[in-house]
Parts: structure tokens; C-alpha cells; sequence
């Protein structure tokens, strides 16, 4: 397989760790620096067996090279929308409110809302927001946004925040959780290195359920009320984490789709 790897990756202080894996297993690839203004990609070899790995720019626009296999996961049953019907209240965020950026919402005296993007999930990090913060954040960024992808058109999601305990990551190819890591814990819990058994099962009951794509990512997160999912994401533009085991992340991805 071929990798087509985006080099000005700057949010993600991991994503550099890609390069020395792919090195290391002696797997062909090039880099390309993706620009605001590049409207579509491609690569410089005369190959179609291409996998691309960066900005959720990258994601979307080599979803347009529909000759490549498996080039790019982006969209499709990636969006809530879908997912949500196969996996219902086995969401964290199932009862939620969709909106635009610069509609106004109603609150409640005292209210708190859990807001973030609903489309592009990487406009800005989700989290509880009471309404004079919100109010705050929408004028800020509509006066100065952090990116021109942030409109007052831009989807959001709202949603009644939930206690968490703690949040991982997991990496999905053919069914099976190939990497998993934690990477935030809430309150003074006891800190475990691995992702324990119940959520990597609970993660199996859900593939079970729903097969989002041959690969994606899975964020889970442990609640009072159980396992819980947090959301999905491309496992094109999912970024990584320091004990993530990357070099295996991508050797089975080679392996999976060089069958």
C-alpha cells in the first residue's frame, strides 16, 4: 500500500511519530503540504492502492479520488446522523440539539450545555459551556475566527452535559480494536496504563452493532451509567497519542489493506 502522509500537521505533536513507522516497516510513501488553497491532491507515483493520513482537509478532498482503495474514510456513516440510529443510548451525547453557529439558543436559568462542532469536529475542542461563555465564544469568533472554516453557518451539536470518569481512543480495522489508550482522566480516579477489558468489550458490542467503516476510530468514555461512546472519527485525520503504538497501527493498516 501506498501512504500519502500531509507534513504540516502542527495540532497534533504526535503525528510526526507516522514518518519513523512508516521508515522503519519500509513501506512507500510521499508527503504533501496541504495548502488553504489546494482543492484537490494526488500523488506523483502511477498507484491507486493510496491511504492518506492528516488534516481532515486531506481526508475530504481525497475522497474525491474515488479510484483509490482505501483512500479516505470521510463522511458517510461517520455523521452522527447515521450512527446514532444503529447505536441510540449507547451514546454519550444521544438527546442532542443540532444548530448553527450563529443561531441564537434558548437557555435556562443557570443552564449548562455541552457544545462542539457537529461536521468538523476539529473548528474547536467540545466542552460545557455555561450561557454567558457561549455568547462570549460565538462573538469572538465571528469577530476574529481561529479558522476560516468556522462560519456562522457551521454545524454545532448541544447537548445535557454527563459526569465522566474517563475517555479513550480506539483504532478499528476489519472489526477489531487494534490499538486502544487513554487520554484524559476526571478526578482523583486510580490512573491505569491499558484500557480495561469492560471498554475494549463494550467497544466489540458496538462493532457488533454498528460496522462504522473497514477502519475508524472510536472514542468511549466510562459514566455512572456505564460505557458510553463519545463520538466517531476518520481514521484518516484521528490524531494520535504518546503511548499509542504507532509503528503497529501502521503495519496493520499496510497488512489489512494490502490483502
Amino acid at each position: 500500500m501506498y501512504f500519502l502522509v500531509q507534513s504540516n500537521i502542527y495540532s497534533d505533536p504526535d503525528h510526526h511519530r507516522i514518518f519513523a513507522a512508516l521508515d522503519e516497516l519500509n513501506i512507500d510513501y510521499e508527503t504533501i503540504e496541504l495548502l488553504s488553497t489546494d482543492e484537490s491532491v494526488s500523488v506523483q507515483q502511477d498507484r491507486q492502492d493510496v491511504f492518506v493520513y492528516g488534516s481532515v482537509k486531506l481526508a475530504r478532498l481525497a475522497k474525491q479520488n474515488t479510484n483509490w482503495y482505501p483512500g479516505s474514510f470521510y463522511g458517510g456513516n461517520h455523521l452522527f446522523e447515521v450512527y446514532a440510529k444503529h447505536y441510540t443510548n449507547h451514546l454519550l451525547n444521544y438527546s442532542t440539539e443540532i444548530f448553527k453557529f450563529g443561531d441564537k439558543l434558548k437557555w435556562e436559568m443557570g443552564e449548562t450545555k455541552f457544545i462542539k462542532p457537529y461536521e468538523m469536529a476539529k473548528l474547536f475542542t467540545g466542552k460545557v459551556f455555561y450561557e454567558s461563555e457561549w455568547n462570549d465564544f460565538v462573538e469572538e469568533n465571528t469577530l476574529h475566527p481561529r479558522t476560516p472554516l468556522l462560519t456562522p453557518s457551521s454545524l454545532m451539536q448541544a447537548s445535557v452535559p454527563q459526569h465522566i470518569i474517563k475517555e479513550a481512543r480506539l483504532w478499528i480495522v476489519g472489526k477489531q480494536v487494534v490499538q486502544s489508550v487513554y487520554y484524559r482522566f476526571h478526578g482523583d480516579i486510580v490512573y491505569e496504563s491499558d484500557v480495561s477489558i469492560d471498554g475494549i468489550e463494550f467497544a466489540k458490542e458496538m462493532i457488533a452493532l454498528f460496522n462504522v467503516a473497514e477502519a475508524f476510530v472510536m472514542d468511549i468514555c466510562l459514566t455512572y451509567d456505564g460505557w458510553k461512546i463519545v463520538e466517531i472519527n476518520c481514521i484518516n485525520s484521528a490524531g494520535f497519542f504518546p503511548k499509542v503504538d504507532v509503528k503497529t497501527l501502521i503495519k496493520t493498516l499496510n497488512i489489512y489493506f494490502s490483502k
